[in-house]
């Protein structure tokens, strides 16, 4: 195909298309004349790809960049290439000097269990946090990561169950990186209806439990 139909078949503009064959976020094309160049099936598929990690994730050229590379180096694990592109997604985390902070944040890894790791993104995320929590006086607010661990954890089962099921490592690697964008925002979604949900039946005095084949109500009381 040209690179108008391909422009057509993705929505992408052709001089978007231009810029990033340009920043090799796309594989030249077959060159059927000095002007003119041919794109296939895997043009198609990669410029989806591009397309959502930066208009969906709202990633950087340099940080598509990366996500890109980890999917290409066949030297990498898939351990290491998630970690690659779970931190081109994601971002760097906050970084605190909070001492108090860090050793919540080191109590609270090593009572799960899990792997005590000072530079890692999400530690210094999560002693940001807790620096921010103490700074406005939510002294209690470290009593609610045990909860927050018992339900990460089941969510990273399915997380990685669900990128384990991909049949490559190349699809598994654009589930990373377009998964995390999106199921990021669907947790916050449904974290969100969830809680308004919960907040209703206390209100009203109800049972908390509704479970998948509740019977659907119509709220009209309020629109959060």
């Amino acid at each position: 195909m040209r690179i108008a139909e391909l422009s057509r078949r993705t929505g992408v503009p052709v001089p978007t298309i231009k810029y990033y064959l340009r920043e090799g976020l796309l594989p030249a094309g077959e060159l059927t004349s000095p002007n003119q160049a041919r794109y296939g099936e895997a043009h198609l598929h990669r410029l989806r790809l591009v397309r959502a990690l930066v208009e969906v994730g709202g990633l950087s050229i340099a940080a598509v960049r990366d996500v890109l590379g980890a999917l290409e180096d066949p030297e990498k694990s898939l351990h290491k290439a998630m970690g690659t592109v779970e931190t081109a997604v994601a971002g760097t985390g906050a970084t605190t000097d909070d001492e108090v902070a860090h050793e919540q944040a080191r109590e609270f890894v090593t009572r799960q269990g899990w792997g005590y790791r000072p530079r890692s993104d999400a530690f210094q995320s999560l002693v940001s946090v807790l620096a921010t929590a103490r700074d406005i006086g939510l002294d209690s607010f470290p009593a609610q990561l045990d909860g927050y661990a018992r339900a990460g954890t089941a969510l990273a089962a399915q997380d990685l169950d669900y990128v384990l099921s991909a049949p490559t490592k190349d699809a598994a690697m654009e589930v990373v990186a377009v998964g995390t964008v999106l199921g990021d925002a669907a947790l916050a979604a449904v974290r969100r209806l969830a809680r308004r949900e919960m907040s209703v039946r206390r209100d009203r005095g109800e049972r908390e439990p509704g479970g998948p084949g509740s019977p659907e109500r119509e709220c009209a009381d309020d629109d959060r």
